[in-house]
């Protein structure tokens, strides 16, 4: 019975999540509720839900303020001046400017926002690839590998609700996974070297675009910019080498971010709101998982599916759901929205995979290698690739047809990485 109501429980998060018949906020609450009494629960369900948020609020909080430091020193200018000075290097060179689209959508995408990504690196670089002649859909393809691979920072949408869903701390999923994405990058780079190659190839030289940057934003500081530079170094290295909690690392790098750069409190209250509503909205969702989260394990649903499909799934195929899960992370990204699937569908495949003596923390690293990472700008499930495609002016499907296996291509490196290096394990 609670094996019969934990599948029904993720089928029906599944259709409303996908189907858009409700947000993931209400599903995730008002779901597992429901079949949490219909399984005899009701008297629990309160500390059930309590123990879930109590797991998640951690992961919440450092979502939140990553979202809001990174959002204050994008206002503050912070990567323009390294994005100046990579298109000067530039020059009219095809394969440079491919690799500086690369550099400059990983940068931009520190702050784990596909939309912020392409709003900002789309429309900077686009009248350069048309000066050269060098096609938008490789432009495309460059930004979205680019910002793909780099949505498995800690504080990306992917790694968050993978840690979630698992009940385990950021840095016990990701510092493992530290080495894999430098590969993953570096795969990214040579694309984006042979993508430029080709490009030179079929072109001839033409003049670079260069007109003069737009006027200067009242909002950027670029007497601050080494200052916050040495921020960002000093926020990331605490975080991989455990300093201190994320969470915390976060807090008061916002704090001291937002009070060097808008030292004015009216200014300060100005750039809380303008990235509010982003930090609120995943926030609302997390808490709203610890809720889902937190009855299914608390009743029993969820081992008691772990314990059927054990009785169904051969125990060979069992003890390689880690390296199963990795690869079909990316390809998941086309089926399954990041909440449905973190939420609904990596804790099954992580209790099913600790039943036969494989690890679960392994399923949810290998899980955030693709899915809705390098999965994340081909998927027709996120608005942020409508967005990708509009601005470059480039149709769906062919930016898919060009990407797709690029993007697989990078995820089946980092797989390949994390087996040697023994993270995930075969």
């Amino acid at each position: 019975m609670l094996a019969f109501l934990g599948l029904l429980t993720i089928l029906l998060l599944l259709f409303l999540v996908i189907t858009k018949k409700a947000s993931p906020v209400i599903a995730l609450t008002l779901v597992p509720i429901l079949t949490g009494m219909l399984a005899g629960k009701t008297t629990e369900l309160p500390s059930m839900i309590g123990e879930g948020l109590q797991a998640i609020a951690p992961t919440g909080v450092m979502f939140v303020f990553a979202i809001l430091f990174f959002g204050i020193l994008l206002d503050a200018g912070t990567f323009q001046p390294i994005i100046d000075r990579l298109l000067k290097m530039a020059g009219n060179d095809p394969v440079k400017i491919a690799l500086a689209t690369a550099v400059v959508a990983m940068l931009i995408h520190l702050d784990g926002s596909g939309a912020v990504t392409f709003l900002v690196v789309i429309p900077a670089l686009a009248p350069i690839y048309d000066q050269l002649g060098m096609k938008r859909i490789t432009l495309a393809c460059i930004v979205a590998i680019s910002a793909g691979t780099m949505n498995m920072v800690p504080w990306g949408g992917p790694t968050i609700r993978a840690a979630t869903a698992l009940n385990v701390s950021v840095t016990d999923l990701f510092n493992p996974m530290v080495i894999p994405l430098l590969s993953g990058l570096a795969t990214v780079f040579v694309i984006a070297f042979f993508l430029g190659k080709k490009e030179k190839n079929q072109l001839q030289s033409k003049t670079l675009y260069s007109e003069e940057s737009a006027e200067m934003n009242p909002l950027h500081r670029p007497k601050l910019f080494w200052i916050n530079v040495l921020l960002i170094l000093a926020a990331i290295t605490s975080i991989i080498l455990s300093w201190a909690p994320p969470y915390v690392v976060f807090m008061v790098a916002f704090a001291v971010a937002l009070l060097i750069n808008f030292p004015k409190v009216d200014e300060q209250k100005k750039r809380i709101d303008a990235h509010a509503k982003e930090a609120m909205l995943m926030a609302s969702i997390l808490f709203a998982a610890g809720c889902f989260t937190g009855i299914l394990k608390g009743s029993g649903m969820m081992d008691a599916m772990a314990g059927t499909v054990q009785t169904i799934l051969p125990e060979e195929l069992g003890r390689q759901l880690p390296l199963l899960t990795g690869l079909v992370a990316m390809p998941a990204s086309m089926l399954f929205d990041p909440d449905s699937f973190y939420f609904g569908i990596l804790p099954l495949l992580s209790t099913t995979a600790t039943s036969f003596g494989a690890s679960g923390l392994e399923v949810g690293q290998a899980a955030i290698l693709g899915q809705m990472t390098t999965g994340f700008p081909v998927s027709p499930l996120t608005g942020s690739t409508f967005l990708l495609v509009g601005l470059a002016g480039v149709e769906l499907g062919d930016h898919q047809k060009k990407t797709i296996p690029l993007a697989f291509l990078v995820t089946l490196v980092m797989l390949l990485v994390s087996i040697l290096l023994g993270v995930i394990s075969i």
